[in-house]
């Protein structure tokens, strides 16, 4: 494991992190909790999770905390869910360096690289050092209202600016590093890093980006011009969105988090200072995961 995140290579004390309102993870929770516990390793259960969970199995023999007490003393967390519940984890937990394994319970999940089936077969490699480590980045954003800040927060897929409700175009300005780059009218803009390069970016017909890459993809959504592109911009530029004309126009972070916006706010994104550390399990690929995922090199039915 990647010593810069403070993770020895034999965790001793793991947090266990869940999508709540699932019986299923409930129960998938339950097990590894168990097996955790019976490789003598100190178990904590995230609070939320536990007060969904608890409703149907008894969670007492383990740690109840919130993420301040895990990012204190977890020497990592194995999130259990989607892409949603480990970008919310991600979040939460970047400032204090805790690395992140995320368990697939069944759906897309470009985030969450081991089946359920294999979860606990994996946990020997785990614990064992086996796991590679993988540093993403993650943006930092502002809303800046009369000159003052009104919002802020980090995002690990990206920050998307659109038209709201109502469905007129809105108007913006982009400024890269201080310098003026257009003036769009469209039905908003993504800001995405290379993890969220193949979430609503990729939908929007944005580029794949390596997640070990630094750039930032600026992703217009129906832009009126159609020489509108995706552009790429390297990790250090400061950008920043300044409404001109909207109606109902809001930010969005990670698609989790959502604020209103008004005219003549600014959306200010850079580079955040912390990262995220994503663990893996040996034999673990990249590309492999997106042939899977996007269903690449997929022979027709009925042909051999």
């Amino acid at each position: 494991m990647d010593s810069a995140f403070g993770s020895p290579r034999s965790p001793r004390t793991i947090a266990l992190i869940g999508k709540y309102h699932s019986l299923e993870i409930a129960e998938s929770l339950y097990r590894l909790a168990d097996y955790l516990h019976q490789r003598g390793v100190a178990v904590f259960i995230e609070r939320e999770t536990a007060e969904h969970i608890g409703r149907h199995l008894d969670l007492s023999r383990w740690i109840v905390c919130g993420f301040n007490d895990i990012g204190a003393h977890a020497d990592l967390a194995i999130v259990l869910g989607g892409d949603g519940t480990m970008l919310n984890a991600a979040r939460r937990l970047a400032r204090y360096g805790v690395p992140l394994v995320g368990v697939n319970q069944g759906r897309l999940g470009f985030m969450t690289d081991i089946a359920r089936s294999d979860m606990l077969s994996c946990m020997d490699d785990l614990l064992d050092g086996r796991f590679s480590a993988e540093t993403r980045m993650l943006l930092d954003a502002e809303v800046i209202r009369d000159g003052r800040e009104i919002a802020s927060n980090m995002a690990l897929n990206d920050v998307v600016l659109d038209k709201g409700a109502i469905g007129r175009m809105i108007e913006f300005e982009l400024f890269i590093d201080g310098e003026f780059i257009y003036n769009l009218r469209a039905d908003g803009l993504i800001v995405s890093t290379p993890t969220g390069s193949t979430a609503y970016s990729l939908s929007a017909g944005g580029p794949i980006l390596h997640p070990t890459l630094t750039g930032i993809a600026l992703v217009p959504l129906c832009p009126h011009a159609l020489t509108n592109r995706p552009i790429l911009v390297n990790d250090h530029a400061d950008i920043e969105l300044r409404i001109t004309h909207a109606d109902d126009s809001r930010v969005h972070f990670d698609g989790q988090v959502t604020q209103d916006l008004q005219l003549h706010d600014c959306v200010r994104l850079k580079r955040s200072d912390y990262s995220s550390c994503f663990l893996h399990p040996p034999g673990y690929s990249y590309f492999a995961m997106l042939r899977q995922k996007l269903q690449w090199s997929e022979r027709p039915k009925g042909h051999p």
